[in-house]
């Protein structure tokens, strides 16, 4: 007889409208007994759902992760029940009659048997900040496409303004665009609204301004830039509910007066971000995404290649007869994946650093995608470490991989001198006093 391993389960198929729902119970006679019932997905019929699974005192509770459909499940279910959110592939991989059975049932029945494996469900805190991260990220990457609808006006206007101005949205370039929807037409009175170092350019600018600016250009221009308006008031509120959310995440619990001075070195929220911003590339807004993601609680992941797996920049592991055949990585956190991935590109591009020498290392053998994905998961695996122990980044510096093998690579550099026909003599560096 199989082996049961929670006695009072539940399996929920979640629909957008609907949720199917199987409760099973082990009897005092060692006898399953199950039965199937569907809700609505109105709060209401999930407040019936909970109520009816309290009827037969359900303890774990399953459900596969459908979309977004599975969050007001949770949310209702969340304090009564130890719920269970399982990856539907590895449902898949348990092998049974699927066809013959209905999936609420199904679920239930591994839940029953502990075959499942519950995805990290952070606190609502966390949820919570991640849910506005998550948003701040969506209004930039919109406001990166305006920017890019602007560019395309200015190209059919023929107008050159971002072959001369990197940025074409910065305080020269607004002033600008801001003049030509406006309706002014000198290209020397516009150039001179130029600050800085562009002031420089000026004569370049008259050229680049000088185009075929029409009035459905003019109309363009003025809606692309009132939209960016809206676009940075937007994320400028979502900044500043993000940096409060972690405020009020970082403020201590009320503790006794004997526990005081044992939870002033707790890590917080506001601590966590300091931390993460000495990195290489990642800057507060970085920071605070990595952290809405996966907590600052590193407990909860057995280790840093674990973590790095969850998120997916963790090199696969294909093996068959002691071949290996695939190292691709697997989806993971994609927002989190997304994320890492921008930081390691802005990591590879500072100097003088451990993670830059790290991309160069590996984008000579292996190309630039899988170096990017290193640096990504060099990144991952030290904020694990800097999490647990509390402490800043820790650079090991460019010269890493050469003094880690120093002899070695002082004979690779020998022979290849020799094989273009020079005779080498190494002699040591005095050491400075």
């Amino acid at each position: 007889m199989e082996q049961i391993i929670f006695e009072r389960v539940a399996g929920l198929d979640v629909h957008k409208r609907t949720v199917v729902a199987c409760r099973r119970i082990l009897t005092k006679e060692h006898l399953v007994s199950e039965e199937t019932r569907t809700f609505a997905t109105m709060t209401q019929d999930l407040l019936s759902l909970s109520d009816w699974l309290t009827e037969w005192e359900v303890t774990h509770v399953a459900m596969e992760s459908t979309g977004e459909y599975w969050k007001p499940i949770y949310n209702i279910l969340e304090g009564n029940f130890t719920v269970f959110l399982v990856n539907a592939k590895h449902v898949k991989h348990v092998p049974a009659r699927k066809t013959d059975v209905k999936d609420a049932e199904w679920l239930a029945q591994l839940m029953q048997l502990g075959l499942l494996n519950a995805s990290f469900i952070p606190e609502k805190p966390q949820r919570d900040l991640r849910d506005l991260t998550r948003e701040r990220k969506a209004l930039i990457r919109e406001r990166t496409r305006v920017a890019n609808r602007i560019q395309k006006v200015l190209e059919n206007a023929n107008i050159k303004l971002a072959s001369v101005a990197s940025d074409i949205l910065g305080v020269s370039g607004r002033q600008m665009l801001q003049a030509l929807a406006d309706g002014e037409t000198d290209v020397m009175q516009m150039a001179d609204l130029a600050k800085g170092r562009l002031r420089k350019k000026r004569s370049e600018l008259q050229q680049a301004l000088n185009g075929r600016v029409d009035a459905h250009h003019r109309f363009l221009l003025t809606q692309h830039l009132q939209h960016i308006d809206f676009l940075d008031s937007q994320i400028t509120a979502m900044d500043q509910k993000i940096v409060e959310r972690i405020d009020a995440m970082s403020q201590p619990e009320e503790v006794n007066d004997s526990d005081d001075d044992a939870g002033d070195d707790s890590l917080t929220w506001q601590k966590a971000v300091e931390l993460l911003d000495t990195i290489p590339g990642v800057d507060q807004r970085a920071a605070e995404m990595i952290l809405a993601e996966i907590g600052i609680d590193m407990s909860r992941f057995p280790s840093a290649n674990h973590l790095a797996a969850w998120a997916g920049v963790a090199p696969g592991n294909h093996q068959s007869g002691g071949k290996r055949y695939s190292g691709r990585t697997k989806k993971g956190n994609r927002t989190l994946r997304s994320l890492l991935t921008q930081v390691a590109w802005a990591a590879k591009r500072t100097k003088n650093t451990y993670l830059s020498a790290l991309y160069r290392r590996i984008a000579a053998r292996r190309g630039k995608k899988r170096a990017t994905i290193a640096v990504a998961h060099a990144i991952l695996v030290s904020i694990y470490h800097m999490l647990s122990r509390q402490q800043e980044y820790h650079d090991l510096g460019a010269d890493y991989f050469d003094n880690r093998r120093k002899e070695s690579k002082v004979d690779y550099l020998t022979r290849q001198l020799r094989r273009l026909g020079y005779q080498v003599q190494l002699d040591p560096l005095p050491i400075a006093a």
